[in-house]
């Protein structure tokens, strides 16, 4: 889920720390997010690798309220989670556990936009091709060799 304009303030506003909950910068530059599932003996749930620390620390905290209530620590106030979690509860799974839940979404809609964009990579207009015609190995020695003259 891309935060709305209303939440991008409140996360901007409120991205004043340098570190949040359930954040890790990797090495390349990214961030990855991820929660402690009591259920799991305290195990790690991959929530996913994000572009910027705040869209990392909302997924997180996503995936904390529903899980913990409103007694965790959050990254942003409790309105702009509950704002996101209402929009994104309509696109996840019912029935699934809701950090697995919030997982599943942001992967799918990671691989959606990374499969938008390679498309759109790849596409070239008729216009930007150019198209290169084989003259022989003749004209090619012939190129060399008045080039090496020259130098």
């Amino acid at each position: 889920m891309t935060p709305s304009s209303s939440q991008k303030q409140n996360l901007q506003n409120s991205s004043c720390k340098k570190r949040f909950v359930g954040v890790r910068e990797r090495p390349w530059g990214k961030y990855a997010a991820e929660i402690r599932d009591s259920t799991r003996s305290g195990g790690r749930v991959w929530l996913g690798t994000f572009d910027s620390a705040e869209e990392a620390a909302l997924a997180y905290d996503q995936a904390a309220l529903p899980m913990r209530g409103t007694s965790v620590q959050l990254n942003f106030p409790l309105s702009v989670v509950e704002e996101s979690l209402a929009s994104l509860n309509d696109k996840i799974p019912q029935g699934m556990p809701h950090a697995k839940a919030v997982k599943e979404y942001y992967r799918k809609a990671k691989t959606s936009s990374e499969t938008m964009s390679y498309e759109s990579m790849n596409r070239v207009d008729e216009a930007d091709k150019v198209v290169l015609e084989d003259l022989g190995p003749d004209l090619l020695d012939e190129l060399l060799s008045e080039s090496s003259i020259s130098d």
